[in-house]
């Protein structure tokens, strides 16, 4: 039976996820698609610095800390997350899996993050108590927070966070971090035959996470230095920098100068029609009719349609019904909300099409992959939500309610110091938790490399369009061989 010591300092935090409007605004929209930036770009920590035990007890006990918000405006979640905690351990220490013998004494040392000193008491108070191994904190501040005292204890630390900057030897970040998302699709889009990436990204945490995640994946798979954009939400903004981004200018000039030579059936033909419709026609039948028609609207609302632009730039018109593809093949955007809607109207204007340009995004269009309709044909990297199904089932039996995504990351957290406990005489060694078969996780199979991130297995999901979603079209696979 599993032995819970429960350690409630006193006092609440002055600062928390429900308490600061930019963080929930942004974390909640996460929370509902894949618990993927709640924990990392959220404030979640209490007050005081890191104080570092000063004789912590040696961590080689299979004791268990668990540090979360379990007082304050966020105790719901924390709740949530030791749920999904204590439903790992209680599988690991019942039927078969204690006939191994290690894993049958495990205790669980809960320790609130919210609570007087955060989580850098909270973190000291677990190196004092003898825990071999922390699970948790929730967010990227308490885990910075958190980290000196553990580390000191030398007591790896399972972060739910997604912000890779936490990542570090010792400290591993157990998020889907965006990171990981762009590597498995630019992987994809290479083996597609795509070699010129670009990216046109939020100005914010998760666009520059995402651009950060490009370079690096390019990089690794020696391809070209992608070429990043980061804009404001300004629409007018979108617009111009899609523009200069796509070498629409350099385009439209081109289309000029060839549709010049032409003796009829273009602008030079008196019989033409009007070089304004003729680029508008011609982009949108280079398009998906429902993106068509979402592009239409959204020049009207902006007030200029592509062939006014095109107009505009050559003074005479585009003088030919089609550009040139842009200066990339693939293109990865981060937006989601009004702020996607900005930049579909500007890939319309500057008549980006996916006939030439394959369109990547965050696993956050999972939650609303039905309305992208206008994006028929982009791809997103997420798990597959099938192979959440068994543990959802086990969850409601035991709590009787549906588990919130970031429950995934504390079973899967728990499974992993449970799996080590019953091959590891003392403590959680490093070379056991990084090892090569990685984990079974809720949401599929999973690796702790030794720098502190998690590799997970992720699936390649392509938008429909018409209102019917997305499908998988790769299942779900990591760069190394996992089994559980």
């Amino acid at each position: 039976m599993v032995t819970r010591t429960y350690s409630f300092l006193s006092g609440a935090s002055t600062r928390g996820l429900a308490g600061n409007g930019a963080g929930r605004k942004a974390g909640m929209v996460v929370l509902g698609a894949v618990g993927l930036a709640l924990a990392g770009c959220a404030d979640q920590s209490g007050t005081g610095g890191a104080a570092v035990p000063s004789e912590p007890k040696a961590a080689n006990s299979h004791k268990i800390g668990v540090l979360l918000p379990l007082s304050g405006p966020n105790a719901a979640l924390g709740r949530e997350l030791l749920s999904g905690a204590q439903l790992a351990i209680s599988e690991a220490t019942t039927g078969a899996a204690t006939a191994q013998g290690q894993a049958a004494g495990l205790q669980m040392d809960v320790h609130d993050t919210a609570a007087a000193g955060g989580a850098a008491a909270a973190a000291t108070a677990a190196a004092q108590a003898g825990d071999g191994i922390i699970l948790g904190p929730l967010t990227a501040v308490d885990t910075a927070a958190a980290a000196p005292a553990a580390q000191a204890a030398s007591m790896p630390v399972l972060a739910f966070t997604s912000d890779v900057n936490q990542a570090r030897p010792g400290v591993w970040v157990m998020g889907i971090t965006p990171e990981d998302q762009v590597e498995r699709l630019v992987d994809m889009a290479r083996k597609e035959g795509r070699h010129r990436f670009a990216a046109f990204l939020p100005d914010n945490p998760l666009g520059h996470a995402l651009g950060n995640g490009l370079l690096a994946s390019c990089r690794d798979q020696g391809l070209t230095p992608p070429t990043i954009v980061y804009h404001t939400a300004s629409t007018a903004s979108i617009t111009q920098m899609m523009r200069e981004l796509s070498a629409y200018d350099t385009r439209v000039a081109d289309a000029k100068s060839d549709a010049g030579a032409a003796p009829s059936g273009t602008a030079a033909d008196p019989a033409a029609p009007p070089a304004a419709d003729t680029a508008a026609n011609g982009a949108d039948k280079d398009l998906p009719s429902d993106l068509a028609a979402a592009l239409n609207s959204g020049r009207d609302a902006a007030g200029a349609s592509s062939s006014g632009a095109a107009a505009q730039a050559s003074g005479q018109g585009a003088g030919k019904t089609t550009l040139a593809p842009p200066p990339f093949d693939a293109l990865l955007l981060g937006d989601t909300g009004l702020g996607l809607k900005n930049v579909i109207a500007a890939l319309g204007d500057s008549q980006v099409s996916s006939a030439s340009v394959r369109v990547m995004g965050p696993g956050l269009w999972a939650a609303f992959a039905s309305k992208l309709g206008a994006l028929k044909g982009a791809w997103y990297a997420a798990p597959d939500p099938s192979s959440r199904q068994s543990f959802v089932t086990r969850f409601m039996a035991r709590n009787h309610h549906m588990p919130r995504p970031l429950a995934d990351l504390s079973y899967d957290a728990a499974t992993v110091a449970t799996t080590v406990a019953r091959v590891a005489p003392h403590g959680y060694p490093v070379d056991v938790l990084t090892r090569q078969q990685g984990f079974a996780g809720v949401n599929g199979p999973f690796t702790l490399l030794p720098d502190g991130r998690a590799r997970r297995a992720l699936g390649v999901f392509e938008v429909l369009g018409n209102g019917g979603g997305a499908k998988l079209i790769v299942p779900a696979s990591t760069k190394s061989a996992v089994s559980g």
